[in-house]
C-alpha cells in the first residue's frame, strides 16, 4: 500500500484556553476537527508537542515530516511582532508561538509544505517579520465583523462573507473560483506583510485573507477563514487540504535537496511584554 504523508499539528497549551479550571496538570490539546480534515485527504496528522526549551527533539521531529499545519487558537503574542500588548489582544500561549514559529521558518527554509488557517496565517506573517492588528474592529480602519464566534452563538461554518482570490494563485487552483464563501472566526489580522509573502485573498474590507510563498518557492498557503469546519460540505474546500498532501506527498519524493536554498533560523523565545 502507498505510504500516506506525515503531518506536523503543534498543539495548544490547555491552560491557555479560557475556563480551564487550576489543578489541571500542564497539557497540550487540539482540535480533532484538523486531523479529521487531513485524515480525510490521505495524511497521517500527529500532533506536535509544545517543545519550547528542546530545540533537538523539536528539529528531529521536525526532520520526519512530509508538511507542517498550523491550525487556529489563540492570539500570538505583541512582543512577537515588535508591539507592546494591549487591553484588544486575548489570551497567548508563548510556548506554542515559540514552536510554530519555528516550524514555519524551518518548512519555508527547506520549501516543505506549509498549511496555515486562522492563527496559522498570523504565525506564518509574523514569522516571516510582518506584524498584526490586535483588533480588527477597533484598529482597521472600515473593518466589517470578523469575529463570528461560536460563544456569539454562530455555528463554526457559518458563512460570513466572500473573499476575492487573485488569479493564478495555487488558492485558486484548489477552489477552481475568483470568489469563495468562507466563514470568520478571528478579531486580529496583517497589518504589515511578512517579507517574500504575496497576498492572494482579500475581504470585502481589504482585509488580508490568504497569503502564500511565491511560485517556486515551496508550497505556503495560508487563509484566515477555517477550512477544516467547511471541508465535509464543500468540495472546493476539500481539495484545498488534497493539494496541500499533494503537495506534501511530491516534495517526499523529491526530498530537500530540491528545496530553494534559505538560511535556516533557529528556535527563539518571544517574551511578552504586559502590564503589571
Amino acid at each position: 500500500m502507498e505510504a500516506r504523508v506525515l503531518i506536523g499539528v503543534p498543539g495548544q497549551t490547555l491552560q491557555a484556553i479560557d475556563g480551564i479550571p487550576d489543578g489541571i496538570p500542564d497539557s497540550w490539546v487540539m482540535s480533532r476537527r484538523y486531523f479529521t480534515a487531513l485524515s480525510q485527504a490521505s495524511a497521517v496528522p500527529v500532533m506536535v508537542p509544545l517543545l519550547d526549551r528542546d530545540e533537538a527533539t523539536l528539529r528531529a521531529l521536525y526532520d520526519r515530516l512530509d508538511g507542517v499545519f498550523l491550525a487556529g487558537g489563540v492570539d500570538v503574542a505583541p512582543a512577537s511582532y515588535g508591539q507592546e500588548w494591549t487591553e484588544l489582544c486575548g489570551r497567548t500561549d508563548e510556548a506554542r508561538d515559540t514552536v510554530e514559529t519555528a516550524l514555519a521558518r524551518w518548512a519555508i527554509a527547506d520549501g516543505k509544505p506549509l498549511l496555515g488557517v486562522c492563527r496559522g496565517l498570523h504565525v506564518v506573517n509574523v514569522a516571516m517579520g510582518g506584524t498584526l492588528w490586535q483588533d480588527c474592529m477597533a484598529l482597521y480602519p472600515g473593518s466589517i465583523k470578523h469575529d463570528y464566534f461560536p460563544t456569539q452563538g454562530f455555528e463554526r461554518n457559518h458563512i460570513a462573507h466572500h473573499v476575492e482570490v487573485a488569479r493564478g494563485s495555487r488558492l485558486a487552483g484548489a477552489f477552481g473560483a475568483s470568489a469563495v464563501a468562507v466563514n470568520s472566526m478571528h478579531h486580529q489580522g496583517v497589518m504589515q506583510l511578512g517579507s517574500g509573502l504575496r497576498v492572494t485573498a482579500l475581504a470585502p474590507d481589504g482585509l488580508v485573507e490568504a497569503i502564500e510563498a511565491p511560485s517556486g518557492e515551496g508550497w505556503l498557503v495560508a487563509v484566515q477563514w477555517h477550512p477544516e469546519a467547511l471541508v465535509d460540505d464543500d468540495a472546493r474546500t476539500a481539495r484545498l487540504f488534497h493539494a496541500f498532501t499533494a503537495a506534501c506527498d511530491a516534495w517526499r519524493r523529491r526530498g530537500p535537496a530540491a528545496a530553494p536554498p534559505r538560511a535556516v533560523a533557529a528556535m527563539s523565545r518571544p517574551e511578552a511584554r504586559r502590564p503589571a
